[in-house]
């Protein structure tokens, strides 16, 4: 069934175009090296040998990415003491807890160990399993593109079609070079600091919060550079550890990061603010008929997902752009139901309701509500219409376990 699964991977837009790159380039370096250099010559049967090795190992390493992924956290996982609880976030979709360095990718729907990012060119997450396997995949892709390059720049053409291809060739193996090798980069360095491109979101967040402060946060998995790059590199790319349970340095522990992170979820609800739907919002990436040019014309840089939401609407933003917003959607009539449910739920502080759908819709389709000082439960509409709202509920169970955490780690 895993296998199954692994060549379904294949039948995706993202592999099809990288493999179909590399067969091209491969095909079309190898016919023009047969007129550049030889193989009847020991140095062209070398070039040749290294070219064709390269390009193995690029098509290996690619698929052993592909198909290893990053590796899951089991559904509903939780940590072996019960008190570890209060030091992590819950997912209402895995209904279980996340890892130290787990994160939810809404790809994949599931909760992935040491997530760096979900790829589309392998259609899969990278992160603690693969990672060794996807960073010697674009090593290879890039040196064995310089070769390319360099024999399709040196070949001799005797046809119009074949200079039409090894043009064409060329621009696809330059191409990778260039990019290939900018996410390389990108990868060696996080290699070196023993970081993934979440965590170092979550570094910059931390930073920002003690700006003005004697306070330093320190980030628990940076061991010296040797270390960082052993704890993901091996010659056998096999992962290291079990993904859970990471080494850290002397003056933290495993719940360092956590804790911030939970720290950041709390201010992150204060900054919170509740809109109200009065034009609908149909959900699509490029609303031209509904919303205009301006609205087209600067979309938000992400691939993170635009929702549907009808007038009536209420929902809860937490990043504002120019013409676009991002928020969670709660309709009027659950806003209520869901109020209730928080306050039965008193298993733990950081257990949340079921994920609402939520993501980027056009800013002149919504109005931010007034909400009183004297009473952050009640959002009060312009009209005098009043909903009971379920988010101080969440901001104040955020705080708490916050606070909670930070004592529980002073005591130990």
């Amino acid at each position: 069934m895993a296998s199954l699964t692994g060549l379904r991977r294949l039948f995706h837009w993202g592999p099809i175009i990288a493999l179909s790159i590399i067969k091209c380039v491969t095909l079309m370096t190898l016919y023009m090296s047969n007129m550049w250099w030889p193989p009847n010559t020991v140095g062209g049967l070398l070039n040749k040998f290294l070219f064709l090795l390269l390009s193995s190992l690029t098509v290996f390493n690619f698929l052993m990415a592909t198909f290893t992924g990053a590796g899951y956290l089991e559904l509903g996982w939780k940590p072996k003491d019960e008190n570890d609880t209060k030091f992590l976030q819950y997912c209402s979709v895995c209904e279980g807890y996340k890892a130290p360095r787990s994160h939810h990718c809404r790809k994949c729907n599931r909760c992935v160990k040491k997530m760096d990012h979900h790829c589309p060119w392998i259609n899969n997450c990278v992160g603690w399993a693969n990672h060794a396997y996807f960073t010697s995949f674009l090593a290879f892709a890039v040196i064995g593109s310089i070769q390319a390059s360099i024999i399709l720049l040196a070949t001799v053409h005797f046809g119009l079609w074949s200079l039409i291809l090894c043009i064409f060739s060329l621009g696809l193996a330059i191409g990778v070079v260039i990019a290939v090798g900018m996410l390389l980069y990108f990868q060696i360095r996080a290699i070196m600091r023993n970081r993934t491109g979440i965590e170092d979101w979550i570094l910059e967040k931390a930073n920002y919060r003690r700006e003005g402060t004697s306070e330093k946060f320190v980030y628990p998995y940076d061991l010296g550079v040797k270390e960082n790059i052993f704890q993901v590199l091996s010659l056998t790319c096999t992962p290291i550890g079990d993904g859970i349970t990471w080494k850290v340095r002397d003056d933290c522990d495993q719940y360092t990061l956590t804790c911030e992170q939970i720290a950041q979820k709390a201010e992150k609800r204060a900054r919170t603010r509740v809109y109200k739907i009065i034009r609908p919002a149909t959900g699509s990436y490029i609303p031209l008929f509904s919303q205009g040019f301006k609205v087209c014309l600067s979309p938000p840089c992400t691939d993170e997902p635009r929702i549907k939401l009808e007038v009536g609407d209420t929902v809860r933003v937490t990043r504002w752009r120019k013409h676009w917003l991002f928020g969670e959607r709660e309709s009027p009539s659950s806003v209520a139901i869901n109020n209730e449910n928080t306050t039965s739920k008193s298993k733990s502080n950081s257990i949340s309701p079921k994920r609402l759908p939520r993501g980027w819709f056009p800013r002149r389709c919504a109005v931010e509500l007034v909400q009183p000082d004297d009473d952050r439960g009640t959002i009060q509409y312009n009209e005098d219409e009043e909903i009971s709202g379920s988010y101080d509920q969440h901001q104040e169970s955020d705080e708490h376990n916050h606070v909670d955490c930070q004592e529980e780690k002073k005591t130990k």
